[in-house]
This record gives C-alpha cells, sequence and structure tokens, in this order.
C-alpha cells in the first residue's frame, strides 16, 4: 500500500484511512454529509495525490495524443486544459483523462490512479513517434481546494490572479513562496475552484499554507466519500463505475469529447455508434419512491424485468432525495421515462431526469 506524502497528517487528523487504487487514503474526517456542504457552500481540500501525471515532450507530442485520444488536442493553446479519453480497440474506453498544454511541444496528462500502469502501456504500445514519454505520478503531489470561497481563500499564497482564470486553465507560478507550482482552473465537485501540483518534497509546506491562508474562510479537509457524492451530483463519470473497457465514449454521453474531425483509435467503429445509434445509454435518475441506489442495484421496469444496473448512486446531501446512474435500453433513456431500482427486495420507483442533479 503506496502512502501520499500528506498521510501522516491525514492520520493525526483522525481520518478513516482506507485503500484506494493501491493507496492509503482518506475517506472522511467529520463525516460524508458535512464535508459536502463544506465545498458546496465553502472550501474544502481534498488530497488526490494518487493520480497519475504523465509528460509528453517533443515535436510529434501533439501528433501522439491526437491519435490516443477521443477530444481533438489541436484547440488547446497554452495554459489551456481538455477532457478527453483513450479509446480502446473494442469500443470501449481504457481511461478518461485531462490533457494540460504547456507548450507547443510539452503536454501532461493527467489519469485516475488506478490506471497509471494500464494507461502508461497503452500510451506507450502507440508511441512509433519518438515522443518523450516521463511517468511523474510518484513524484507528484495534488490538491484539490474547492468551493466557491476558494479562490479568496488561495489568493494570498500566489502572484497569479486566481479570479481572471477562466475554467479548464492554468498557469505556471508561485505559490505558498514556492516556484514552479501548476495552478489548475479544475475540479471534480461543480463548486469552482482549483486543483494544484506540486513536488512530493514541499507537499507538507503546501498544505500547511493552505490551511492558514483558508483559516477565516472555515476551510476543512475533505475525504473521498464526498469526492465521490460531489462529483454524482454533476453526473461526472467515474472510472471502473459509469464508464470502463466496455462502454463506448456514445454510450456514455461523452460523444461532446468523441471529435470525428481527426482520426484516432478505433474512431470508425465510434463513428458509426455515432451515426446509426446505440442500443444502451447511460441515463441520470432521480428517486420518486423511498430508498437510496447503489452501485450493482438492478434497475427493472415495471413487469419486473431487469433493464439495466445502477453504475452510481447515492443519497444527495444536496438534495435530500436518491439519485443515480445506469444504463439501460435507449427506448428507456428518454427524458421523463419510469424506471424502478430494485433495492433489496423491492422495485422503487424512479424518473431519468436531466443532468447535473444539483444546479447550484
Amino acid at each position: 500500500m503506496k502512502n501520499t506524502a500528506l498521510t501522516h497528517i491525514h492520520e493525526s487528523l483522525g481520518a478513516k484511512m482506507v485503500p484506494f487504487a493501491g493507496y492509503n487514503m482518506p475517506v472522511q474526517y467529520e463525516g460524508v454529509n458535512a464535508e459536502h456542504l463544506t465545498v458546496r457552500n465553502g472550501v474544502g481540500v481534498f488530497d488526490v495525490s494518487h493520480m497519475g501525471e504523465f509528460f509528453l515532450e517533443g515535436k510529434n507530442a501533439l501528433s501522439l495524443i491526437q491519435k490516443v485520444t477521443s477530444n481533438d488536442a489541436s484547440k488547446l493553446f497554452d495554459g489551456k486544459v481538455q477532457y478527453s479519453c483513450l479509446p480502446n480497440n473494442d469500443g470501449g474506453i481504457v481511461d478518461d483523462l485531462l490533457v494540460y498544454r504547456i507548450n507547443e511541444e510539452k503536454y501532461m496528462l493527467v489519469v485516475n490512479a488506478s490506471n497509471i500502469e494500464k494507461d502508461w502501456n497503452w500510451i506507450s504500445s502507440h508511441n512509433d513517434l519518438g515522443v518523450k514519454m516521463t511517468n511523474q505520478s510518484d513524484e507528484i503531489s495534488l490538491l484539490a481546494v474547492q468551493g466557491p470561497k476558494a479562490t479568496e481563500a488561495l489568493q494570498s499564497l500566489t502572484d497569479v490572479d486566481l479570479k481572471s482564470m477562466g475554467y479548464y486553465t492554468f498557469k505556471i507560478g508561485t505559490f505558498a513562496g514556492i516556484e514552479n507550482v501548476t495552478i489548475s482552473a479544475t475540479g471534480y465537485t461543480g463548486s469552482g475552484g482549483f486543483e494544484i501540483y506540486f513536488k512530493n518534497e514541499d507537499a507538507v509546506n503546501i498544505w500547511t499554507a493552505v490551511f492558514k491562508a483558508g483559516e477565516k474562510f472555515g476551510i476543512k479537509p475533505i475525504g473521498l466519500a464526498a469526492r465521490d457524492t460531489l462529483r454524482l451530483e454533476m453526473g461526472f463519470c467515474l472510472y471502473g463505475n459509469d464508464i470502463n473497457d466496455t462502454t463506448s465514449p456514445i454510450e456514455a454521453g461523452l460523444g461532446w469529447i468523441t471529435k470525428f474531425t481527426k482520426d484516432f483509435v478505433n474512431v470508425e467503429a465510434l463513428k458509426k455508434q455515432k451515426e446509426e445509434g446505440v442500443t444502451k445509454k447511460l441515463v441520470a435518475f432521480e428517486m420518486t419512491g423511498k430508498g437510496i441506489p447503489r452501485h450493482e442495484y438492478a434497475i427493472v421496469d415495471n413487469e419486473g424485468n431487469t433493464i439495466g444496473e445502477v453504475t452510481s448512486g447515492t443519497m444527495s446531501p444536496s438534495l435530500k432525495k436518491g439519485i443515480g446512474m445506469g444504463y439501460v435500453p435507449k427506448e428507456y433513456a428518454k427524458l421523463g421515462s419510469e424506471i424502478n431500482i430494485q433495492v433489496r427486495n423491492k422495485a422503487i420507483a424512479a424518473t431519468v431526469v436531466k443532468l447535473p442533479f444539483y444546479k447550484g
């Protein structure tokens, strides 16, 4: 089990620690609901140092990224971030990721912790272009400082004008007196904020500085359980739950990051899916009956026939109702469609709704 550079701090704060993607990670501190609402209404800090960071360099770096990712990375400019995915040869997804353009010949790819080795091997297998690839996942720490008060809480730590940074842009500058820190206006919560990348050896100093600067804004540490409820309220896909090696980006509602203006892995099969339509779709639903949907619960029709499975589900801390996502045949995917979730031995009514669940 790997530790992050901040594991000892989480333990000293009394965090409940769990194994996650090969790391010893804080799942909660004071409780999921309280932590969730701290991020929705104020500012919270997640240690997400388990995420993977690859650097691709050279004159063909963009060409390699264009070949292995579904989105069009040629639209990026220096300081711009893009959400994308790595299609496999079978219509599924190797992983979803963020692509950072540092300059014309240098990019950073941020991948899911559980897929670091798989993604590295996949991208490497397509690198016949002489692109220099470096895996710095074990050397880089990452904090996600999220919530409506994040900008105010962090501004005293940097000369970078945080308020003027557009969504999905980043700057490399001095932060908490440390140089070459990447400050990224991204996150996985839907409540705004920043993700801060820095070397492991600077982790304790940066953590301490962030909490000191954020003290008057009520800043608190937040665990992975609340990260999951926050992302689900926004309808953000979680790899391994809502998307995987067998789900296509078209089925998952990720057509918006699948650009057919370029050539990429398995492009023809996905293009055909887009044109002909898919037989199943990832939908969002709210419970209309009393019950909490959970991962792998069956989705059934009014006759009790299984038509799908819940990929993600929870009791929404913001909305105080059961919400979830799952794949169903396309005839059940229309907004307003009535479905049922098998909670223990009961079929509980639910309705297909539009994302995000949380409207802010």
